[in-house]
């Protein structure tokens, strides 16, 4: 996968927004404001998905490529390594795991309003 893939299936979801807000490289993906994925633009050998903390713990000890996040609140956040035999697939299934994480964390209002 590299970044031109990533971004598409990104924003295919519901909602989502892209900007800059750290730096000239890193893209960060919003669902109504809230942030669910992180990438370096230029050098995309990682990301950075939410993740429910237990799943977190399951998913470092079964991948290697698969690291507390980097930068990010350990306990809920994972950096996933691109390029470390993890398939695209499953970087697809743990980013939407992220933005679903993100979009049930949102006040019930702003899901109505997402829903229609």
């Amino acid at each position: 996968m590299n970044i031109e893939e990533f971004r598409d299936f990104c924003l295919a979801f519901k909602g989502v927004t892209e900007e800059f807000p750290f730096d000239e490289e890193t893209l960060v993906f919003k669902v109504m404001g809230k942030i669910f994925a992180l990438a370096d633009v230029d050098n995309f050998d990682s990301v950075n998905l939410k993740c429910d903390p237990e799943l977190a713990l399951e998913l470092r000890e079964k991948y290697p490529g698969v690291k507390p996040g980097y930068h990010m609140n350990k306990k809920h956040w994972n950096t996933v390594l691109v390029n470390a035999g993890i398939s695209d697939q499953l970087i697809r299934d743990w980013t939407r795991h992220s933005y679903e994480l993100v979009v049930k964390g949102l006040p019930l209002k702003i899901r109505k309003e997402m829903e229609s």
